[in-house]
C-alpha cells in the first residue's frame, strides 16, 4: 500500500473513533446530568419517602414526593400497548416473512413502516377525540381520560417497530434451516413457530425490547389521553400519569428553574432511565442464554 493509502485509511478510522467516542460521550453526559440533579433532589427528600410513596403532588402546597403512582402509570399504559403491539407485530412479521408473496410483501412492509412516519400528537387526539368515546359506548364507567385508550393507541404505534425489525430477524435466517424443517415433514405453520422464530429469538427480543422502551418513554399520547393525574391504581378505566407525561407538565415553564419542584424532573428521569437500561440488560442476558441453548 502507497503511503497516501496508508494516511487515508488512517483518517478513516480516526473519523470512526470519533463518531464513536462522541456518542459515548453524549451518553456519559446524559447520566452525569441525570445524577447530578438528582442528587440535589434527594438530599432534601429521602429515597425511602420517594420510592415508597404512594402520592405525588410535589406542586401543591404540601408537597408528597412518592413516586409509586407514576411508576404504575406508566406500567399500566406500557401493559396495554405491549398486550397489543407484541402479538400483533410477531404475527404481521411471520405472515410477511413466511406467508406473503414477494410483490405483496414489497407493498405492505412501506405501508406498515408509514404508521411510524404519523406524528404521535395525532395518535394522542385520536386516542382521546375518536377511541375514549367509542370505547364509553361499551364502557359506561371510562373516564374521558383514561390509560385504556392511549395504552391501545401506543400498542398500534408500537406495531411497526416490533413488526419490522422481527421480520427482518426472520427474513436473515438462512433458507436451509426452513427446507430442513419441511424435508422432516413440518408444515409451513409449524416450521415458522418452531424453527425460524427461534432461530430469530434475538431479534425478535431485540424488537420487544425496542417496543417495550418505545412505550415507556412515549410523551404526547399519554400526556393528551390519559389525565396527566398521578393515581396510585392499575385500573385502565381511570385517568393515569406517566413519568414522561409529568416531565412535561414541569417543563411547560410554570415551574422556576432551580426550586425542588423543578429537580424533580430529573429524579423523574433517573428512574426512568433505569428502567430502561435494566430492560437493555434483561434483554442481553435473555439473548446469551437463547444463542447458548440453540
Amino acid at each position: 500500500m502507497s503511503r497516501l493509502s496508508i494516511f487515508k485509511e488512517k483518517i478513516i478510522v480516526f473519523s470512526l473513533f470519533l463518531c464513536a467516542a462522541f456518542s459515548i460521550f453524549i451518553t456519559l453526559g446524559i447520566v452525569w446530568v441525570l445524577f447530578y440533579d438528582s442528587y440535589g433532589f434527594f438530599k432534601r427528600v429521602s429515597m425511602k419517602e420517594f420510592l415508597t410513596g404512594t402520592q405525588w403532588t410535589p406542586l401543591f402546597a404540601d408537597p408528597k414526593f412518592g413516586v409509586l403512582p407514576l411508576v404504575a402509570g406508566t406500567f399500566l399504559t406500557t401493559v396495554i400497548a405491549l398486550t397489543v403491539a407484541l402479538p400483533v407485530g410477531l404475527i404481521t412479521a411471520i405472515y410477511i416473512s413466511e406467508y406473503a408473496p414477494t410483490k405483496l410483501r414489497e407493498v405492505l412492509k412501506p405501508i406498515l413502516e408509514l404508521l411510524a412516519a404519523v406524528p404521535t400528537v395525532v395518535y394522542g387526539y385520536f386516542a382521546l377525540l375518536f377511541l375514549t368515546p367509542w370505547l364509553q359506548k361499551f364502557i359506561p364507567d371510562l373516564s374521558g381520560f383514561n390509560a385504556l385508550s392511549p395504552g391501545i393507541i401506543m400498542g398500534i404505534m408500537i406495531v411497526p417497530y416490533v413488526s419490522s425489525v422481527s421480520e427482518d430477524a426472520m427474513r436473515a435466517v438462512p433458507m436451509g434451516i426452513r427446507e430442513g424443517s419441511y424435508a422432516m415433514g413440518a408444515t409451513r405453520l409449524q416450521t415458522s413457530l418452531r424453527v425460524v422464530v427461534p432461530a430469530a429469538f434475538s431479534g425478535i427480543a431485540a424488537a420487544f425490547i425496542m417496543g417495550i422502551s418505545r412505550a415507556v418513554g412515549e410523551t404526547m399520547v399519554v400526556a393528551i389521553a390519559a389525565g396527566m393525574m398521578p393515581n396510585w391504581t392499575l385500573n385502565p378505566l381511570e385517568p393515569v400519569q406517566t413519568f414522561t407525561s409529568y416531565i412535561v407538565q414541569v417543563s411547560l415553564g410554570d415551574v422556576p428553574h432551580g426550586t425542588l419542584e423543578y429537580s424533580t424532573i430529573f429524579a423523574v428521569g433517573l428512574v426512568l432511565f433505569v428502567i430502561t437500561l435494566a430492560a437493555n440488560v434483561v434483554s442481553f442476558f435473555l439473548r446469551i442464554k437463547f444463542r447458548e441453548r440453540y
